[in-house]
This record gives C-alpha cells, structure tokens and sequence, in this order.
C-alpha cells in the first residue's frame, strides 16, 4: 500500500478589530472551495511561525505578527494527512488580496461555525473559540 503524503501546515487565525479572516480554498485547489484558516506548507528548516509570514505575504499580500500558538492538528484526508499548526496573528499590514483564494471575510467568532469549512479546521476552531471563551 502507498504511503500516502503527510503534509506540514502553518494556518493563521488572523484578527483584526475584534473579526478573524477565513479563506475560501480556489476552485482548481485541492478541497475546492471548502473555508480555511489561511496559510500553507512549511518548508525543510523554516519555522510554523516563518511559514506563517511567508505564505500569508505570498497567498494574501498581507504581513502578521505571529502570536499565540493553539494545539497542532492532525486530519487524514482520503489522499494525504496533515498536520496543523495553528497560530492567533494579528494583521499589521495590508489588505487581503486573492492570489489562490476565490474568496475571504472578515467574521466575528461567533459567526464562524457557519461557513462549510475544511475537515481538518474544525478543530482549530474549536481550540480558537474555547482559546477566546466565545464556544
């Protein structure tokens, strides 16, 4: 049997003015159109954080700082597994341009559950809502 690939991933629960931004995966992306906290894979020798900043520059156009870090993640899909590794980031500059996402929204937390997200997100959504007493 394959071994199938373990992906490394960096995601950012960015906030800004009390809202976090999720992403919506671009329809040729792997998990078309499913919500996400954004980020990507981290690269041999970089850091989640390093990753973090980078990939958000890449995919977003926006710089964060890097702050607290929540429970990492792990989640098999039906081709790959990945590992999360979930940070709260505050935006201190930019504004979200879509490079690879077909969309993004600024939601309070309470607002989040709605969205169809990612399986391997919902429990870094839990972690942030019960990280900011708002589960």
């Amino acid at each position: 049997m394959p071994t199938r690939p373990h992906l490394q991933v960096s995601c950012a629960l960015i906030e800004q003015d009390g809202r976090v931004l999720a992403a919506q995966r671009g329809p040729t992306m792997s998990l078309p159109l499913k919500w996400e906290f954004p980020g990507g894979k981290i690269h041999a020798g970089e850091t989640p954080q390093d990753c973090l900043r980078r990939e958000l520059m890449e995919e977003l156009g926006v710089q964060i700082a890097v702050g607290k870090a929540l429970p990492s993640v792990w989640h098999d899909y039906p081709g790959f597994r990945v590992t999360l590794y979930p940070f709260i980031c505050l935006l201190t500059a930019g504004t979200p341009v879509l490079h690879e996402h077909a969309a993004v929204r600024w939601l309070w937390p309470h607002e989040l559950a709605q969205l169809d997200w990612a399986d391997a997100d919902w429990p870094v959504l839990d972690a942030y809502l019960a990280e900011r007493g708002s589960g």
